[in-house]
């Protein structure tokens, strides 16, 4: 009967570790170990990390964290002058040297330039060791007034680009037996997001897709990772699609106002899940992540949770007004 007790007592303080962990994070459990505990982003000093959507936002801070690790990059995105910049900081602040870095402007639905621009990577560096795939765009929209050719659109960067880019690298990294893949997912790919309806199919989209491949590829050397951004300060509603083809939404965030995480901390946290190969990390604070963990294992629960908050709660909460 005693240790019955004492089972109990260790059970409780376990989970009330936990509970604590979970208050203060502004990250999944598994990634706030190995943040702590885990590889350093150094480990990956000397690697070949190709980004793209690097020009801005969690893209740009990446490039700048990975810079700082010691890894050669190739920065991708449509704007030349922006990754010029990026390059420049990275050599400036972050210890890269001019060989260091390929600017490899591309526009990413332009899917018959994707095995040219491979090539010309294999060709600078002859190899490539992690591909980032983080361009994309958000939305915000009511459902039943989405345009389908917004959803034809966004599916198209979101998820079609990021498989065909893919396809073009995989063959590579199969040679060589080994390779790392790397997708900008988000909390929208784990949840659903109310007035972001084909942003979050896109999202969710990506998931089936990788953890397929995840389980193909894993006896050839292929790791895949899926980072699941929450609330992060960037330029992302400025670009974001609306209901309407060819309308941006030209949003602004308020760092004043706004409970977003910097986009800083981030890349770091990424950096963090690139290095220890973390299968899927969730980079969110509270309330956002408990409501993850209770969608993930309560799925029927966190459904009737969300629900219950509302479209006008859950929205406050995605925008970091609460």
């Amino acid at each position: 009967m005693d240790w019955l007790w004492i089972l109990a007592v260790i059970i409780v303080l376990f989970l009330g570790v936990q509970i604590t962990r979970l208050a203060i994070a502004d990250c999944d459990l598994s990634l706030q170990w190995a943040e702590k505990f885990g590889l350093k982003p150094e480990s990956l000093r000397g690697k070949v990390v190709w980004i793209t959507g690097s020009s801005s936002g969690i893209g740009e801070y990446l490039a700048y964290e990975l810079a700082s690790a010691g890894c050669r990059l190739v920065l991708t995105a449509r704007r030349e002058a922006e990754l010029k910049r990026v390059k420049q900081m990275c050599i400036e602040k972050h210890g890269s040297q001019e060989s260091d870095i390929l600017i490899l402007p591309m526009d990413m639905v332009k899917f018959e330039e994707h095995q040219q621009a491979v090539d010309t990577v294999l060709k600078y560096f002859k190899k490539i060791d992690i591909l980032v795939n983080n361009a994309g765009r958000s939305q915000r929209a009511e459902w039943e007034k989405i345009h389908l050719d917004v959803d034809r659109q966004i599916l198209e960067l979101n998820v079609m680009s990021v498989i065909s880019l893919t396809r073009c690298v995989l063959p590579h990294m199969m040679d060589k037996k080994e390779g790392h893949i790397v997708v900008t997912s988000s909390v929208a790919g784990k949840l659903g997001v109310p007035g972001s309806a084909s942003y979050t199919g896109s999202k969710h989209a990506l998931h089936g897709y990788f953890e397929a491949l995840r389980i193909e590829a894993a006896d050839r050397g292929i790791t895949v990772t899926m980072l699941c951004p929450g609330p992060v300060f960037s330029n992302l509603l400025e670009i974001a699609f609306t209901e309407t083809p060819g309308k941006n939404l030209g949003g602004k965030m308020d760092v004043t106002k706004e409970k977003r995480m910097p986009t800083k901390r981030c890349a770091k946290l990424c950096a963090v899940a690139i290095a220890n190969k973390i299968q899927e990390a969730w980079i969110v604070t509270e309330p956002t992540l408990m409501f993850l963990y209770l969608s993930q294992y309560f799925p029927n629960l966190g459904r009737r949770v969300g629900m219950k908050l509302g479209m006008k709660i859950v929205k406050k909460i995605r925008e970091g007004k609460m």
